[in-house]
């Protein structure tokens, strides 16, 4: 059986914008809904201003009304499988720490809960107001 969420990432993947670290990736983010978003890294010249594809796929899901995830499958072409970067967990981690992150590459699968990934994160009640 195919997971669609899973071929949506890796479906991304092909699209993504990696001249400089040719580091593609892709990110389906499933929502509570059953809706599925996609993202792929958009690489810039000013290093600072590349986009991960996990925050391509958030961003898109938020323009499109959805506030609560069920999952996050990050699609690589590396020797194995790659979870969000820090960034992309504290971005992710606003929206529930419950997220199941999956990270995919041809030959394997791995799994966390976001939480799991982003012990002690900062967030909304941190803010003191």
């Amino acid at each position: 059986m195919t997971d669609a969420v899973v071929a949506a990432a890796r479906a991304a993947l092909e699209h993504a914008y990696a001249p400089y670290s040719r580091f593609r990736v892709g990110a389906a983010l499933e929502a509570d809904d059953g809706r599925v978003f996609v993202g792929a890294n958009v690489e810039n010249a000013s290093f600072g201003l590349t986009n991960c594809a996990e925050r391509v796929a958030l961003g898109a899901a938020v323009v499109a009304g959805a506030r609560t995830f069920r999952r996050l499958v990050v699609a690589t072409e590396g020797r194995a499988p790659s979870p969000p970067c820090g960034a992309c967990r504290q971005a992710l981690a606003e929206f529930g720490l419950d997220i199941i992150v999956e990270a995919v590459n041809a030959a394997e699968r791995r799994q966390w809960r976001l939480g799991d990934l982003l012990p002690d994160h900062f967030g909304p009640a941190d803010l003191g107001s």
